[in-house]
């Protein structure tokens, strides 16, 4: 494919429209594996969007405006291009790795969502406890997932990835390949996120998750904003360390597939943050005047609060 040096990431498939992400998961996984077998992934991808707007019963619809299902559906697909991108430069991953990973995807934060009985605040209060939670809800429904009982430990396993706290060596991996697919998820969901076209905005969602959870260093959302670019030097840093250093794969996909030879995902993500510096040290205006995608971003406290 000739190279097209203008391509964004924005101009992708995105969570926008989860049928197009969906069907640009499978055709990916079709790349390297039968096509057919990407089924058991389309299965999950539609309970798991259902589970968020509230269609499974004994589940509320996700009500967390950051850990949400754009977010989900974001980290999916980082995932899939960034096996893409191994597949293209090392050994392939096993087959069954790479289903166990993308379903792991799907479900990493259902520990968000509150069971119907569960009518006290919103799913950001479980933020602290919300990967063994995910846990708990794969282990709960693996059946009407289709989901092997031996499959769970491993799917368990990659979910547990995404712990930014998290030590992977103390993670039983069944085979070295399942700690790959577990860099892979931790890796993807900070893409995701963070290269979101309203990452900034969304920002301040979850400083009113952080703050329903009880989680403290964050006085104001401008104390969340500030430190954003700390927390983006600590990622980067665990992606390149205690994730392998996986991100770089995305380059390998967006050239093979889109003739791009770079990392959409970490030139969205250095944007923002060089925009969130100029935010920072901008002291002329109220620093919600400066975040622009989303008329939300000046009605979201009233709203809470009123």
């Amino acid at each position: 494919m000739n190279a097209d040096s203008s391509i964004q990431l924005s101009q992708l498939p995105s969570s926008r429209s989860p049928r197009a992400v969906a069907a640009e998961v499978a055709k990916v996984f079709a790349y390297h594996y039968p096509a057919g077998h990407a089924r058991k992934v389309s299965r999950n991808f539609s309970y798991t969007k259902r589970l968020f707007v509230g269609k499974i019963p004994g589940y509320r619809s996700c009500n967390t405006e950051y850990h949400n299902l754009a977010h989900t559906i974001d980290a999916t697909l980082a995932c899939a291009r960034l096996v893409d991108g191994y597949n293209l430069t090392a050994a392939p991953l096993p087959e069954r790795v790479v289903l166990n990973l993308l379903r792991a995807a799907l479900l990493h934060d259902t520990g968000y969502i509150q069971e119907e009985w569960d009518r006290e605040g919103t799913g950001a209060k479980y933020t602290a406890v919300h990967v063994e939670r995910s846990v708990q809800f794969l282990e709960k429904n693996r059946g009407d997932l289709g989901i092997s009982k031996s499959d769970v430990p491993a799917i368990a396993n990659i979910i547990r990835c995404t712990g930014l706290s998290v030590d992977l060596d103390s993670i039983p991996f069944t085979v070295p390949e399942e700690k790959v697919a577990g860099c892979i998820l931790g890796t993807a969901d900070l893409l995701g996120q963070m290269s979101d076209r309203a990452y900034l905005e969304k920002l301040l969602f979850l400083y009113y998750e952080f703050k329903e959870a009880g989680i403290g260093g964050f006085d104001t959302e401008f104390d969340l904003i500030r430190k954003t670019i700390d927390f983006y030097e600590m990622t980067r840093k665990r992606m390149t360390d205690a994730y392998l250093n996986v991100s770089i794969y995305a380059q390998h996909h967006f050239k093979k597939r889109f003739g791009v030879d770079r990392n959409l995902y970490m030139e969205c993500i250095e944007r923002h943050i060089d925009y969130l510096g100029k935010i920072i040290e901008d002291d002329t205006t109220n620093f919600r005047h400066k975040l622009k995608r989303g008329e939300w971003v000046h009605t979201y406290a009233q709203r809470l609060n009123g």
